[in-house]
């Protein structure tokens, strides 16, 4: 975790003193103000590290505040880097090429300087437009598997809501609004119910918001990795005391004797150096000739579930990159970064999320709750 967080502290800073020498060499006002530039990039550049550090001893308002103003400061680094890089790629290519004259270039810089700025506005403003607007996306498949007498079950599902100090009341009252039009037989959540830090959560009680209709299969959940950031033993059970069943390497016989099982995230290890149980031995306790939804919020090893006996795995964690061009980058990580995919006999489902980590801007994906109409097909032996 310390080299993890060396190397991402180290990346951060480097990144906002390219942003920082970008404008000081492109306006000449900036240079003649160069005290007051430096100290307003600074306040900005350490505001979102000093609300989470703060956050971790006292969550109020303020913090509530800062973590916002961080998060869009996270947004512009990312398309302030973007586009200043390219700006430098394209002189560079002018100068090689001799297209550009010296005194050109200072006009080159401050234009360069103006456009990226326009364009990161633009893309962070509809970005968050885009982020507040969640959506339902629904996949219908069928399980050649016989469940009793349920021939369809009717699943919403939702990862990623990121409870905290920018998700928070309205966004979870909306989210239960959603839920509840669905109608669903079963409501599952699939991790990162809360973002991190546990204060910004229980100073309004903020899951006591989340309401949902009642389901002949009830609610359940598994825990993401950021359960575990701000400290498994205490977000967990207070997951548990809304009446949310998390599932902990455990498995639950629902109507028809459909399985659901759920694992703990696999971050459980980098925080708490407990293992989780293999998929293998997981599945040793169920009946594969009869249906089997398996709960695992980071989509990893699709191959080891799909050769499992299970038929249906529910993901998130990935947010589809949540900031477009970052979802080019997950789809490189993950087999699956959003959507669905069949390998063998098992479905493959994975979120974009209904929350947001960091900035609330989503440029390269949706915010949504996930419709699943499951029918099931097999014959009576």
């Amino acid at each position: 975790m310390a080299v993890f967080f060396l190397v991402v502290l180290s990346i951060y800073s480097l990144a906002n003193i390219y942003i920082y020498f970008k404008g000081y060499n492109a306006l000449p006002v900036l240079q003649a103000n160069r005290l007051i530039y430096a100290l307003a990039f600074f306040l900005f550049s350490v505001i979102f590290i000093a609300a989470k550090i703060i956050e971790s001893k006292h969550s109020s308002l303020i913090t509530d505040i800062l973590n916002i103003i961080g998060g869009f400061w996270l947004a512009f680094m990312l398309y302030g880097f973007l586009f200043f890089f390219l700006s430098d790629l394209i002189l560079l290519l002018l100068r090689i090429t001799g297209t550009i004259s010296a005194e050109n270039i200072i006009h080159f810089r401050k234009w360069a300087f103006i456009t990226t700025i326009a364009a990161s506005v633009i893309l962070i403003a509809g970005g968050f437009v885009n982020a507040v607007i969640p959506v339902v996306k629904q996949y219908d498949i069928t399980i050649n598997k016989r469940a009793g007498d349920v021939r369809n079950l009717r699943i919403a599902a939702v990862s990623d809501i990121h409870l905290g100090s920018i998700i928070r009341k309205r966004s979870i009252k909306k989210l239960s609004g959603m839920i509840t039009e669905l109608k669903p037989d079963l409501i599952l959540l699939l991790g990162d119910i809360v973002d991190g830090e546990i204060g910004p959560v229980l100073r309004d009680d903020l899951l006591k918001y989340f309401t949902y209709p009642d389901c002949v299969d009830g609610l359940y959940a598994v825990t993401g990795n950021h359960e575990f950031i701000g400290g498994g033993s205490v977000t967990i059970p207070y997951i548990e005391s809304k009446g949310i069943r998390v599932l902990k390497d455990e498995m639950v016989i629902l109507k028809g004797g459909i399985q659901l099982i759920g694992r703990i995230d696999r971050d459980s290890r980098r925080f708490y150096a407990k293992e989780r149980m293999s998929l293998s031995d997981l599945m040793e306790k169920a009946d594969t000739s009869k249906p089997v939804i398996l709960l695992d919020h980071q989509p990893f090893h699709l191959d080891e579930a799909a050769k499992s006996g299970a038929d249906l795995q529910l993901s998130g964690h990935t947010h589809n990159g949540q900031m477009w061009p970052l979802n080019y980058v997950t789809k490189k990580i993950y087999e699956l970064s959003y959507g669905y995919l069949k390998k063998g006999n098992c479905n493959f489902i994975v979120s974009s999320g209904y929350g947001l980590w960091g900035p609330r801007v989503r440029s390269g994906s949706r915010s949504e709750v996930v419709l699943i109409n499951i029918t099931f097909t097999g014959t009576k032996p």
